[in-house]
């Protein structure tokens, strides 16, 4: 019960602040009437369906399955890592970065393994890490903390990707040069002659008297069997996209995803990250509640002051751009900056986006006398592009 309850403080520690917060608020503030108001339930609503749809695609091995396939067309160490850090800088545009990092470092480590890499594994995990937080910065649905600011703000989404195009494009070329300089042309042919299949069963389950992931449980060896669900799950997809984009009733989507998972994959429902929403309906209390103290909404207001993208920086190196965007979105609208400085604060330490913690904890596992020199590489990379991204926002302002 102990062990338990630890790894339960680990692993929600936010969530559990938040909540200690949202509880002492309410002494503050009794509830009345007025907390009807605080939860935003267009947020909380988008954001476990496309989390649901997501972790469907996931639970039926589509992302490993497209990963596997590009391996196939790289011959050099450069191709590989190139192959690596674009899985989880593209794929973290549409399913967030914590879940593209959640699919794609363990699948990385074992690629890396396959090909004779496993010295390389740190540099290649904080440029992924980097990829996906960098990636997902561009899109209303990229980062949780997106979905509520395009809310929150109602922003279109065309305007919210021209916000953030230029950073995620400027990051996206770093990349590339730090890869090209790092990684060079040795050759690597371990995939060349491997199928797609096969590629995935010797990443996914190399030893099949172990316990076998979700997808083959499911599916059988090769995501690609994931029939008819794929295009199930697409158009699941394609109506949360509508929503987001005010294209579509919300209750349409709700009743749809839930619908059809009931049908589908009832499993995916334990699954699916239920501390996140959670997380967010804690903060909203906590918010709420403080907003209607005088003092407390005049020094928050005054502290954010005139400079929110810088203070959206710093705040997150502390506490994560998640519960940055929170707080900071109840005493600030200055909504242009808060989208770029949350975002670009996803960068720097390794809490500044919690997604990051996903990497750290992959690699120290596999290679756990490698921790220091993780927190080194991870450290020196984030602050170069945290730099680079913060100066390019004083020179676009």
């Amino acid at each position: 019960m102990r062990r338990w309850l630890l790894e339960v403080v680990k692993s929600e520690t936010i969530l559990i602040v938040a909540t200690v917060l949202a509880i002492i608020s309410c002494f503050v503030v009794p509830p009345d009437a007025e907390y009807r108001s605080y939860v935003h339930t267009k947020t909380i609503a988008q954001l476990v369906c496309l989390m649901l749809v997501v972790c469907g695609f996931q639970r039926i091995g589509v992302f490993r399955m497209v990963g596997s396939r590009l391996l196939r067309m790289v011959r050099t160490q450069r191709g590989v890592v190139l192959v690596l850090v674009s899985l989880t800088y593209f794929s973290s545009m549409l399913i967030t970065n914590d879940v593209a990092l959640v699919t794609f470092i363990p699948f990385a480590i074992s690629v890396l393994t396959m090909a004779g890499m496993e010295a390389s594994a740190v540099l290649v995990a904080t440029l992924m890490t980097v990829g996906a937080n960098v990636g997902s910065m561009l899109t209303p649905v990229g980062n949780a903390h997106n979905l509520y600011l395009k809310a929150l703000s109602g922003i279109p989404t065309g305007k919210f990707l021209g916000i953030m195009a230029p950073y995620s494009f400027v990051a996206a070329v770093l990349l590339i040069v730090v890869i090209s300089v790092a990684f060079g042309g040795k050759k690597v042919s371990q995939f060349a002659d491997l199928d797609g299949e096969d590629i995935e069963r010797g990443v996914l389950a190399p030893q099949p008297d172990q316990p076998q992931p979700d997808e083959i449980r499911l599916t059988g060896y090769g995501a690609g069997h994931g029939g008819w669900r794929v295009w199930v799950y697409a158009v699941l997809f394609l109506l949360c996209l509508l929503v987001v984009s005010d294209l579509v009733p919300i209750w349409v989507m709700c009743v749809v995803v839930f619908g059809v998972f009931l049908f589908a994959d009832r499993k995916a429902f334990r699954k699916v990250d239920w501390g996140l929403p959670l997380t967010f309906i804690m903060f909203f209390i906590f918010i709420g509640n403080m907003k209607r103290v005088p003092a407390f909404y005049s020094l928050a207001a005054s502290l954010v002051g005139g400079h929110p993208l810088e203070v959206a920086v710093v705040s997150s190196q502390i506490m994560s751009n998640v519960p940055t965007t929170i707080l900071l979105s109840g005493f600030c609208d200055d909504w242009t900056h808060l989208i770029i400085g949350t975002n670009l604060g996803g960068m720097g330490t390794l809490i500044a986006s919690m997604a990051s913690l996903v990497s750290y904890k992959n690699v120290t596992r596999r290679y756990p006398d490698r921790k220091g020199r993780y927190l080194a590489v991870y450290s020196a990379v984030n602050v170069l592009f945290l730099v680079v991204l913060v100066g390019l926002s004083w020179i676009i302002d």
